[in-house]
This record gives structure tokens, sequence and C-alpha cells, in this order.
């Protein structure tokens, strides 16, 4: 099958991100995945909700949502609708728990909780993981914030996340879907790894067809090495202070 501008099938697309996008935010990025784009913003509240209180722990969590015009026709806006959409709400979920993973919940400098705005200005296929991908920068950035105000000695953050999608798609194997491909694929993954290559949340339909163990493997690995890529480009990007980073393949 041919890809759009000729990608390869285990290529992903480009990756724009572009740090401290928002003034007010502690830490903020526009995570560009091809032509999908997703504005992270983190901010720290020096409270958690009720069942959390005396635990002497912080929180993380997130929100997600898809702007009017961000895609082909115009969606409504939720807050309109009087509450998030079944699929708003499971991503948000996906998000909040991919990120937990990463942080030490005692070393958050109390209780306080770090929410990841997570608002989609643009789509073209794989907005949760480009959503999780930028927002672990956003998270970093934000923590980094709260070290440098005095409140913790040292970032809580232990590892990377990084989230991609795989599919099938006229028989072959695809890494990172955009729209025309996951609308038609036969398989569609989404999965998110850790900075070690070890899955925390493996999302995967036969939206077509059903598909075997061998395929499943094939597809992880796929995913696996696609976002290993997502994870170096953090590193490179939070370790060298870079503030707009682009990588056309």
């Amino acid at each position: 099958m041919e890809r759009t501008a000729g990608r390869g099938l285990r290529e992903m697309r480009p990756v724009t991100i572009t740090r401290r996008y928002l003034k007010h935010a502690h830490g903020s990025c526009l995570f560009e995945l091809g032509d999908t784009k997703v504005l992270c913003a983190a901010t720290i509240a020096d409270t958690v909700a009720g069942w959390r209180r005396g635990s002497g722990l912080g929180w993380v969590t997130a929100e997600y949502s898809l702007l009017p015009a961000s895609t082909h026709t115009r969606s409504r806006r939720e807050v309109s609708l009087g509450a998030p959409s079944g699929r708003t709400h499971e991503i948000q979920r996906l998000i909040g728990r991919s990120l937990r993973t990463a942080v030490d919940m005692g070393g958050m400098g109390g209780e306080c909780t770090l929410t990841v705005d997570c608002d989609v200005i643009q789509a073209d296929g794989g907005t949760r993981t480009a959503a999780i991908t930028g927002a672990f920068i956003a998270m970093s950035d934000a923590f980094e914030t709260w070290r440098v105000a005095g409140r913790i000695a040292e970032s809580p953050v232990i590892d990377n996340i990084a989230a991609t999608s795989v599919g099938v798609v006229d028989g072959v194997m695809c890494l990172d879907l955009e729209y025309n491909e996951d609308s038609n694929a036969e398989v569609d993954m989404n999965v998110v790894c850790d900075g070690r290559g070890r899955f925390i949340e493996v999302q995967g339909t036969g939206e077509r067809t059903p598909f075997d163990r061998a395929r499943l493997d094939e597809l992880l690995d796929l995913a696996a090495e696609g976002a290993a890529h997502l994870v170096t480009i953090q590193r490179r990007v939070l370790a060298e202070d870079i503030e707009a980073f682009s990588e056309r393949g």
C-alpha cells in the first residue's frame, strides 16, 4: 500500500514539539504528529480530591478534548452537552493512568494535584497517542518548574511514557496510523510503553477481521519500536532543553 508522502510502513509521521507554548501553565507543549496537533498544558495545585486527603501523597490526572474545528465536520463543545462523551472519558482516563506509572506520588511535595489538559486542535488520527506523548513532556516541565520554585528537591518523574498506534491496513502492518488508514484498518491498536520498552496499556481490536497470536506479537513489536523512537526524542528534547524540535523523517 502507498502512504501519504511516500511514508514507509514502519515509519512515523513527522514529529514537531514546541515546549513552553503557554505563558501561565507550569509546563506545556504543542505536540504535532503529522497533521495531528495536540496542545498539552500541565498545572499543579495545592489540593487533592477528598478520597486522597490525609495520605501525604500527590496525584496526577488528565483531561482531554477535541476542539470544535479540529475534525472534518464541526463537533459541539462537550461542555454544551452537559458531560464528556464516553470516548472522551475513556481517553482522559487512559492518559492519566499512563502518566501515573511514571511518577513517584510520594515525591510530589505533599498533597498536590498535577493536571494535564490535552486539547486536540487538529485531528488526523492518533490523537490519544499524541496526547500521551506530549503530556509527558508538559508534565516533566511542570515538575521542573516546581523544583526550581523550591517546592520539591528533585523531579518525581521516574521514567518516560510514550504511545503510538499500529494496525493492519490492506493486509499489511503499519506504524502510526493517520485518519484515512485508521478508519479503514482491519486491525487497530493503541499501545503505551515506558522508557524501558515495557507495556503500560494495550488497546487493540479486530475492526474488520480477527487476528491470531503471531500477528499480535508482530504488532506489539512494531509498536514498541515506535514508542522507543518517541522516547528517544523526548529524552533529547528534555535533556538538551530544546525549545522547538522538528524531525521530518
